[in-house]
């Protein structure tokens, strides 16, 4: 996605941070949280197809986790939390069918019971259908450029400020536009029910997209996140037996597992951010790099060039670094160079800067670079990789005050504590300053 970055952070599945804490509350607590994390996006599905009302399912949703909260501590977590969320949430928006407000405003025989199929459903025996419900978000009616954002905070539970931060966007700005579309579905009375297989097509490109901004705001979390099976893994593994044939369906399960092969090495045993280059291959998970070249090699068979198939392509080449530390930069300069041309972006552009400082040096990346900020402008001011790459430029050229400059702006918008860490270790050796 154009400017989906890698400065979101983990969204906030449950009550809140630190509510799993010890307590007598604490089991109650991840009761919830795990629900949040693993139902939100099945119960929102079914709620919202019962009234057509996004918002308004997801109101009640929202005071059904409350409740939660409140209830559970003491009255002990119930043995179906889904269903019991379920059955909150259901006569939250009964209550509201019901209320003077809905009785003035719309006439009586227009209130049908819409809730009623909820009645008696065993949530346990209800299939996985947020990607169904992402469909829906794709909708030809709802603005092109909310599909994504629109997915991300509906479907899989993030925030507007981790969408808008993704997005590069005001937090303020992003919540406004999220209200707007969800009002827009109400009133254009857009369906909640799964398209025929002939829109897919046109509405894979929104999937996808929100499949992987999934995955890069997980990714841009702490070590937690990176914990296997991510939901993003699982919804792009899923995504390839709904569309086996698209070869960027494919292309995006191997990215997403070649990403996360490496997610163990990451961080070491402190919680220290380690850099790529500074990772141990043998940490990496070789299971996933098999089956994401399994991924690969059908995507290419059909001959279709895409961007995720580039990205992929790109991670095997790192994820093929041998045991002493060699990469090959030419081969990673040519794949960045074509996935810049098919399908720019302002990361895939500083990244492409970053690969040519490793061939041609750094002040030829640092050219590359500021060029790509000055035509990116306004959206890149919180770009954190554009900082960040540029603060390494700079110490590289040993131009170190402006590079502690530049390792301040990007510490600034750095939202992983052991990435922030690791920045501000390299800021204070460029400055002379011992820790």
């Amino acid at each position: 996605m154009d400017t989906l970055t890698s400065g979101g952070s983990r969204r906030e599945a449950g009550p809140g941070p630190g509510a799993g804490g010890p307590g007598p509350a604490a089991p109650a607590v991840r009761s919830a949280d795990v629900a949040a994390r693993d139902s939100y996006g099945r119960l929102l599905a079914l709620l919202a197809a019962a009234t057509s009302d996004l918002a308004g399912a997801e109101d009640a949703l929202a005071d059904a986790f409350e409740r939660a909260l409140r209830t559970w501590p003491s009255q002990g977590v119930p043995g179906n939390p889904d269903a019991w969320l379920l059955t909150v949430a259901r006569n939250r928006l009964r209550d509201e069918w019901k209320s003077a407000r809905v009785q003035r405003a719309v006439a009586l025989d227009a209130v049908p019971d819409t809730l009623a199929h909820i009645d008696g459903v065993d949530v346990d025996a209800i299939p996985d259908r947020r990607l169904e419900l992402m469909l829906v978000c794709a909708h030809p009616a709802i603005d092109r450029a909310m599909h994504t954002p629109l997915m991300l905070n509906t479907v899989l539970g993030f925030t507007a400020e981790q969408v808008g931060r993704a997005f590069s966007v005001p937090a303020p700005t992003m919540a406004t536009r999220l209200v707007r579309v969800k009002k827009r579905i109400k009133a254009a009375g857009i369906p909640f029910r799964i398209p025929d297989l002939a829109d897919l097509p046109a509405r894979m490109a929104s999937v996808l997209e929100a499949v992987y901004g999934a995955y890069v705001i997980d990714w841009a979390t702490g070590p937690q996140a990176r914990q296997l099976p991510s939901e993003a893994l699982h919804l792009a593994e899923v995504l390839t037996t709904l569309v086996p044939g698209d070869p960027e369906a494919l292309g995006l399960a191997a990215l997403i597992e070649l990403s996360a092969a490496r997610g163990p090495a990451r961080v070491d045993a402190e919680g220290h951010f380690v850099a790529l280059a500074d990772q141990d291959p043998a940490l990496w998970n070789q299971e996933l790099i098999s089956r994401a070249h399994e991924h690969l090699r059908a995507a290419h068979a059909r001959g279709q060039l895409g961007r995720f198939q580039l990205e992929a392509s790109i991670q095997a080449v790192h994820c093929a670094r041998g045991r002493d530390g060699t990469t090959d930069w030419p081969t990673l300069l040519t794949l960045h160079r074509i996935l810049q041309a098919i399908a720019p972006s302002l990361g895939s552009g500083v990244a492409l800067a970053a690969v040519t400082a490793e061939v041609d040096g750094p002040a030829a990346g640092l050219a590359a670079l500021d060029a790509l900020l000055l035509e990116a402008g306004q959206r890149a001011r919180l770009f954190q990789p554009a900082k960040a790459t540029r603060a390494h430029l700079l110490d590289r050229l040993g131009r170190k005050e402006e590079a502690v400059a530049a390792y301040d702006s990007a510490i600034s918008l750095t939202h992983d504590t052991a990435e922030r860490e690791y920045l501000e270790g390299r800021r204070d050796r460029a400055s002379g300053v011992s820790r």
